[in-house]
């Protein structure tokens, strides 16, 4: 039998809870050819939510392309990730891929590799450089194959804050937004799991893709809709859990996707017929447990000053640090100090600033194991 809950990837079919809105939204954006920005904190459904619209699109005049650009670090890295991934994506068949390489890149020879099935699996390699191909034609490419195909092109690019990233970025984001927002056959659904560098590059008025498109953001999925989900999967596997036990599994994760399932998981694996209090205990120990390796990393390198950051935090104090009374309690050093340490928590996702112009932890079940072993 399937897995009851699944975490820690993007869900499918029975695993993808409501966000009925979200995806008519986005499937209403990509069918009209509306530029789309996704943010929300990691581990909230994204790109669970794209998949699902990629999948809901069945307009043959509509092809979507998904792909995912984590692991490149250079600019000809992103260049071959995107020609490859067009290309094979809006062809699928080997033949029709290396005609249309022919077609719209003559001056390549690649390499395809096949898997176990040679009719399914398969990989090309472009090998674009800067000597056979500038970054605008490769960057033009989707929108010369959607004017020969005479089809919309929908190009999503999961993880895209990795563009921040890369060595004379900004000189790259204004290629990116010159190029693309002329083309009149292809939109872009962008999206990555690092929401502070997502929201630099999209809504600061000074970067280049300032005002690109529409800017969706994700909110955790409400708890009636958790809580219908969560009993139907308990029934599947013939046990019980009541709607106040349901409740309580999202109200200790407040309602964050990824945790949901797995607190969900956890509690069941320690339940025999029916949930009580000792089995959803036990699952909340073993999420804390589970989560401890990761989290010992984050803080592995903090200062002093920011671990008294974070204590600061979870002891509810969420502006005015510079007071003396909360200085003299956790030892911020001077009140500049203050500035540095909450930029640098904020670039490492630690932290952010909530509706009320607060600073708060930015992951609950962080806050409760911190608070556990360190406070």
């Amino acid at each position: 039998m399937d897995k009851p809950f699944k975490y820690g990837m993007s869900v499918d079919n029975e695993h993808f809870t409501d966000r009925k809105e979200e995806t008519k939204r986005l499937k209403r954006n990509f069918e009209s050819g509306v530029n789309v920005i996704l943010i929300s904190p990691r581990r909230m459904g994204k790109t669970s939510l794209v998949k699902r619209v990629k999948s809901e699109i069945n307009n043959d005049k509509i092809k979507v392309v998904l792909m995912d650009i984590y692991d490149c670090r250079s600019e000809y890295e992103f260049y071959n990730r995107f020609a490859e991934t067009i290309l094979k994506q809006t062809a699928q068949r080997v033949d029709l891929i290396m005609e249309n390489i022919k077609k719209f890149l003559v001056r390549l020879t690649p390499k395809v590799s096949f898997g176990t099935d040679p009719y399914a699996e398969f990989s090309v390699s472009l090998g674009i450089t800067p000597k056979n191909y500038s970054p605008e034609e490769i960057l033009s490419l989707p929108e010369e194959i959607a004017k020969e195909q005479g089809i919309q092109i929908v190009v999503c690019i999961d993880e895209f804050q990795q563009i921040g990233e890369l060595q004379d970025s900004l000189t790259i984001q204004k290629r990116l937004r010159g190029i693309w927002q002329h083309q009149k056959n292809v939109s872009y659904c962008l999206f990555g799991s690092k929401k502070h560098l997502m929201t630099n590059l999209f809504q600061n008025k000074r970067m280049p893709f300032y005002q690109f498109g529409e800017v969706m953001e994700l909110m955790p999925i409400a708890t009636a809709d958790w809580v219908t989900y969560i009993q139907s999967r308990f029934v599947e596997v013939g046990m019980t859990i009541s709607e106040s036990f349901a409740e309580r599994i999202c109200n200790t994760v407040r309602n964050h996707s990824s945790y949901v399932q797995q607190l969900a998981w956890n509690v069941m694996v320690e339940t025999d017929k029916e949930v009580d209090e000792e089995s959803f205990q036990n699952g909340y120990r073993a999420l804390l447990a589970q989560s401890s390796s990761f989290f010992q990393e984050q803080i592995r390198t903090l200062s002093s000053y920011q671990l008294n950051f974070i204590r600061a935090l979870c002891s509810g104090i969420h502006k005015n640090f510079g007071g003396k009374a909360v200085m003299e309690q956790f030892r911020f050093g001077s009140k500049s100090n203050i500035a540095r340490v909450k930029t640098s928590l904020i670039e490492k996702e630690l932290i952010e600033e909530n509706g009320k112009g607060e600073l708060v932890l930015s992951d609950y079940i962080f806050q409760q194991w911190f608070e556990n072993e360190y406070m």
